[in-house]
């Protein structure tokens, strides 16, 4: 509890927002003010008609009590009210750390169950006010109100009896701990209840996504969708029904605690006014005192209880924050990435095998890119084609074996400026919502518009662009634009050379970005990317072999390993596996264009 309040107080001061924490202990010390008025207020004004003092002294007396009522609770009103921004703003940056975390953190990582978990649980702790990441601000100012008024009335208690404060303190402390308890049952069951979570978000998100809109109306999948959802929903809140029979037991607790312990000290004072040892005034400072000083104690053990619960998200939250990175991002060599120098990957002995797999994906890799080379890499699906680029790349680690950059180990580099050596379009490339300008630049600010549109007429998609109304102000992605432009398979596809022309890095990756388009149009989808890529090196991955003919040297992976290597001509001559594979799909090719015909 005191790492997380640390941690937020520090936040809130490095963030800029320091009026949170000065504003909470003004909100406090205004809250116990607020109190000790009310709190003497009505023994006060019985005293001086006791006392029979004159009219003009006892409406003076109200009045100054009626005075400061309201000036504590304007200012209290005011000051909580502007609390609120500060707060927020503290919430909104812990967001924006969650929402940079899950953008840049390794790329293992997000394959990784354990850190998707605690991603969702995390961001549902930011989710708004009322959770975790902003509420834990009052539950702080709420304690230090409890913490400054208790030791007030410990003063002023001692004076009765202590054995009433020793009595309220017990009995409270009993209850603190059985609640301490209780609501930590939130937290140790947490991974399932984020488990049911992760089911229900997943489908709120599939059913909303527009390339699944087409499926889900042709296979008539609503209704199975809504019985999983159904399914995943009944889990969840039998889970919660489950948690809420255990946390009553903590209200229960505390009520027959409270009964108990307020009827002691009730008791003995009203003995005390009996035997005339408490005047009325007196017996109605104590009698309000003991009710007020149960309520600061009860306040503080609650106050705690809830900051526990309450940091257990925060430390959520740490948990995500500070997971594990495999890779260096702040520090390692820096690289200064020069487009027009001819760079050398080289994997040596390299294997790798993905989490809980019972083999390795690749075995035992032996492979250059020499500079200026243009390779293929060709095998059947599943092959692990994907996984050597993502070797290269560097967003996967070898399991055994080194990936080189010009023989320094890629581990030794930041890994931020070590992308900044590629040029990649995977199958799954992302089209962004914005204009055609800015998905081609990847970025919103500082555009180069000439070498945008030269990129795009390198691509050969410059006078589609110049034919939409707002030319390259167009609007992409209509989940978010309305009047958004929807391109064609192929004009997409030219899009992704155009993006990856304008960012001109050494080495350019194709990893099947065209398996979606015929066998013709890939191949000369291909072709265009092997006149305009120039002199760099290139890695091409595809499944149809024809479509990589014109690579340097093409590499065939079977069996976790290579299993043939060189031009198309020497493989075909060779009479191996890829002349076989090649025949297939020839053959294939062939009776499909005469079906056609």
């Amino acid at each position: 509890m005191w790492q997380n309040s640390w941690f937020m107080i520090k936040l809130a001061w490095t963030s800029k927002e320091k009026k949170v924490i000065i504003l909470s202990l003004i909100s406090a010390a205004l809250a116990v003010a607020l109190n000790l008025v009310n709190l003497y207020v009505s023994p006060t004004i019985l005293s001086a008609v006791e006392r029979h003092v004159s009219v003009g002294e006892l409406f003076w007396t109200i009045a100054g009590f009626a005075l400061a009522l309201m000036f504590v609770s304007a200012a209290s009103a005011y000051v909580n009210t502007n609390t609120l921004f500060g707060r927020i703003s503290v919430r909104a940056e812990i967001t924006g750390l969650l929402n940079k975390k899950a953008a840049t953190t390794s790329y293992p990582n997000i394959d990784d169950d354990k850190f998707i978990k605690l991603l969702t649980k995390a961001r549902e702790c930011t989710f708004s006010s009322m959770t975790s990441a902003e509420a834990i601000w009052t539950t702080l100012t709420t304690l230090v109100t409890n913490i400054i008024g208790f030791l007030i009335y410990v003063s002023l208690l001692t004076t009765v009896q202590p054995l009433l404060i020793l009595l309220i303190i017990v009995t409270t402390l009993i209850s603190y701990f059985i609640g301490n308890y209780v609501n930590g049952y939130g937290y140790r069951h947490r991974e399932e209840e984020a488990e049911y979570e992760r089911h229900m978000n997943y489908l709120s998100w599939r059913v909303e996504d527009l390339s699944a809109a087409k499926d889900i109306r042709i296979f008539g999948l609503r209704h199975w969708l809504e019985e999983l959802y159904g399914k995943a929903m009944s889990g969840y809140r039998t889970f919660h029904q489950k948690a809420q029979s255990v946390y009553i037991w903590s209200p229960i607790a505390d009520l027959v605690l409270t009964f108990l312990r307020n009827a002691i000290a009730y008791a003995y004072l009203i003995s005390l006014v009996i035997q005339g040892g408490l005047s009325a005034a007196e017996f109605l400072l104590y009698f309000t005192a003991v009710g007020g000083f149960t309520g600061w104690v009860s306040g503080i053990l609650n106050g705690f209880s809830t900051l526990y619960k309450q940091s257990l998200d925060i430390s959520t939250v740490r948990e995500c924050l500070e997971y594990y990175e495999p890779f260096q991002f702040e520090g390692g060599k820096s690289i200064q990435v020069e487009a027009e120098r001819k760079y050398e990957i080289r994997l040596e002995g390299v294997s790798f095998r993905y989490p809980a797999a019972d083999q390795d994906t690749l075995t035992d890799i032996n492979l250059t890119l020499h500079p200026g080379e243009k390779l293929a890499v060709v095998g059947l699906n599943g092959a692990g084609k994907t996984t050597l680029i993502k070797l290269m790349c560097g967003l996967l680690d070898p399991t055994e074996g080194k990936v080189l950059l010009d023989g320094e180990d890629i581990r030794n580099y930041n890994r931020a400026d070590y992308y900044t050596m590629f040029s990649a379009v995977f199958q799954d490339f992302s089209l962004l919502a914005g204009t055609i300008a800015t998905n081609i630049a990847q970025d919103y600010a500082g555009i180069d518009m000439v070498r945008v549109k030269e990129c795009a007429r390198k691509a050969g998609l410059h006078a589609k662009i110049e034919s939409l109304p707002d030319g390259y102000e167009t609007y992409l992605n209509r989940e978010v634009y309305d009047e958004a432009t929807m391109l064609s398979g192929g004009e997409t596809q030219r899009l992704m050379l155009a993006r990856a022309l304008y960012k001109n890095a050494p080495f350019i990756i194709l990893d099947e970005p065209t398996a979606a388009l015929d066998p013709i149009a890939e191949s000369d989808m291909y072709q265009k990317y092997h006149e305009v890529t120039g002199g760099r090196s290139s890695v091409y991955i595809s499944h149809r072999l024809a479509s990589t003919r014109f690579c340097d040297r093409i590499i065939m992976i079977d069996n976790a390993g290579i299993c043939e290597e060189g031009t198309h001509e020497e493989l075909l001559s060779l009479g191996g596996k890829y002349a076989e594979l090649y025949d297939v799909q020839s053959k294939y090719y062939k009776e499909e264009g005469a079906e056609n015909e």
